[in-house]
């Protein structure tokens, strides 16, 4: 997660209070400040970095979320967001998602091929790079 100084420095984040191990405020996600903006919360307690990011009546779209994230995180650092089980669910808020980060320990992330093209990847190198992965699997890779 960022540093409380780089979040205090960026123009983008109006901070209202500050606590032990994080802080709340607005965000502005669009960037010339045009849209309304969101609430956020952010912590880095308990073995976990968390932000929290809501509007009173919209939930941030996936656009806004990345832009938080930006904001919050540094660029190689993995973020989740968790869809709980049933019996964990937590609905305090109904517009506000969360992105997570346990510290201390990487993020397992399946491989990007099972996703799509990399940025300045085209479908046909994806497709390779896929067909490779899953023949070393099975252990029929040619050589």
């Amino acid at each position: 997660m960022r540093t409380l100084e780089e979040i205090k420095n960026n123009r983008s984040i109006l901070i209202a209070s500050i606590g032990e191990d994080g802080g709340c405020g607005f965000v502005w996600l669009d960037p010339d400040h045009r849209n309304r903006s969101a609430t956020v919360v952010w912590s880095t307690g308990g073995g976990w970095d968390h932000v929290s990011v809501s509007y009173p009546s919209r939930t941030p779209g996936w656009m806004e979320m990345q832009r938080a994230k930006e904001l919050f995180f540094e660029d190689e650092e993995c973020v989740m967001q968790l869809h709980p089980k049933a019996s964990e669910y937590v609905d305090f808020h109904p517009h506000c998602l969360h992105m997570w980060r346990p510290q201390g320990q990487e993020i397992p992330q399946p491989p990007s091929w099972m996703t799509g093209p990399k940025k300045g990847q085209n479908v046909a190198a994806t497709l390779a790079e896929a067909e490779r992965a899953l023949a070393r699997m099975e252990g029929t890779e040619k050589r």
